[in-house]
């Protein structure tokens, strides 16, 4: 698969799987039910962010962390395998606990990797998991006489830079002796690209473009401030 094939297959990926979902957990916002209104804290957001407490500054004080924060950045992260499938298909890998497999393209190594979405997607736990799998790989190489270094096994991160992981990487990196390849270090390994990682947020900045939700999002505001549970705290 070439780079170009990549660009197209990731703005496709975008838009089926993070912005389409993205619009319609939006449109559900409308209903009340769908938070845990703590009045004094709404009230108090609400001001924080508009300078009053009316039904519409509070359904904007709901909405806004929700679409903006928390919704999008959970989506994103738990459609890592549709990402590794969808469009990094042609390097999947047959080996358990391995996501793709790919020639480096700065040493020359079959490299097996595990594919993360970001720089703070990882925790305590992982990192035993993420360990433990390698280590039964090693093991396995052995067996066959395939000789397989802890350097051609690595943990590739989609987006950031190196100094943005969190403390759960270093250990990999540190105590196990993985290495952790994040954001264009990674896509330059993958692809012998170095544009390739700013090419890839250009494109899904196309499919951003396509995404003008806005007046939509006004609507859903407008709804959830005219329900009963938003007018009974507006001051």
């Amino acid at each position: 698969m070439n780079n170009a094939e990549i660009l197209e297959k990731a703005k496709s990926w975008f838009r089926k799987s993070i912005a389409e979902n993205h619009i319609s957990n939006t449109l559900k916002l409308s209903n009340p039910n769908e938070f845990n209104i703590n009045p004094f804290l709404t009230i108090y957001l609400a001001n924080f962010l508009t300078g009053n407490s009316s039904p519409k500054s509070i359904a904007k004080a709901l909405i806004y962390p929700r679409v903006l924060g928390t919704s999008i950045t959970t989506s994103f992260g738990t459609q890592i395998q549709t990402f590794t499938s969808e469009v990094l298909g042609s390097f999947a890998s047959t080996t358990s606990g391995i996501d793709i497999e790919f020639n480096d393209y700065i040493d020359g190594r079959k490299k097996f990797c595990q594919l993360k979405a970001g720089p703070n997607t990882i925790n305590k736990d992982d990192v035993e998991s993420i360990a433990g799998h390698f280590s039964k790989l090693r093991n396995l190489a052995k067996t066959n006489r395939l000789k397989i270094d802890s350097n051609d096994l690595i943990v590739g991160v989609i987006y950031g830079t190196s100094q943005d992981l969190n403390g759960h990487y270093h250990r990999l990196e540190t105590e196990y002796h993985y290495d952790v390849y994040c954001g264009e270090q990674f896509w330059y390994r993958l692809t012998g690209d170095q544009a390739i990682y700013p090419s890839l947020i250009h494109a899904i900045a196309e499919v951003a473009i396509e995404s003008d939700f806005s007046k939509e999002l006004e609507t859903v505001v407008e709804l959830l401030s005219r329900t009963e549970a938003v007018q009974s705290i507006a001051q």
